[in-house]
């Protein structure tokens, strides 16, 4: 006789270890990165969510945004402001303010500002790690719209060089354009 009980999840007990998390893009002590032209401001880290995802405020000047990449975890953008052109697996998609963009980890994407006004959008990474890679080949910059200093020619490749040696122990790949 076949049995048509729905087995009940037993859910572990909460760790009071855990603390509340509130915080918001212009709080202070919070990490403002600045890379390639933009500023991440790490709003949640991988400390703050046990590791699960890590959640970033962009701000992405006219022309900015990274190039071509892909990685071992997902990644959702919430566009907030303005307008970009994200490519996903070689297809150009134009995302609106309101819009929801998700990336399946391992697919090649990037994303472009290729409007004349700020663009500005949450990042989710699951599981959380990339936080820590923007750090690490970031600068420091005082506020989350504040645009890294422009490096001169030997800073870049000094930059890509850096970013390339890291990529690997943050489960990135750098892609070259096509």
């Amino acid at each position: 006789m076949e049995s048509n009980r729905i087995t009940e999840a037993v859910l572990p007990p909460d760790d009071l270890a855990r603390t509340l998390a509130l915080t918001m893009a212009d709080a202070p002590g919070l990490q403002h990165i600045g890379l390639v032209g933009d500023t991440y401001t790490v709003l949640l880290s991988g400390k703050d969510t046990a590791g699960k995802f890590c959640l970033i405020d962009m701000h992405i000047p006219p022309g900015g945004g990274p190039g071509p990449h892909r990685h071992d975890f997902e990644e959702t953008f919430i566009l907030l402001e303005g307008e970009m052109a994200a490519t996903f697996r070689g297809e150009k998609t134009t995302v609106k303010a309101g819009q929801t963009l998700h990336i399946p980890a391992n697919a090649p994407h990037m994303f472009h500002n290729a409007s004349d006004a700020n663009v500005r959008l949450l990042c989710i990474c699951a599981p959380a790690g990339q936080e820590e890679f923007f750090a690490a080949v970031g600068v420091p910059v005082a506020t989350r719209t504040t645009a890294p200093p422009k490096p001169s020619p030997e800073a870049m490749e000094e930059f890509k060089k850096k970013a390339g040696e890291l990529a690997p122990k943050y489960r990135t790949e750098l892609l070259k354009e096509a």
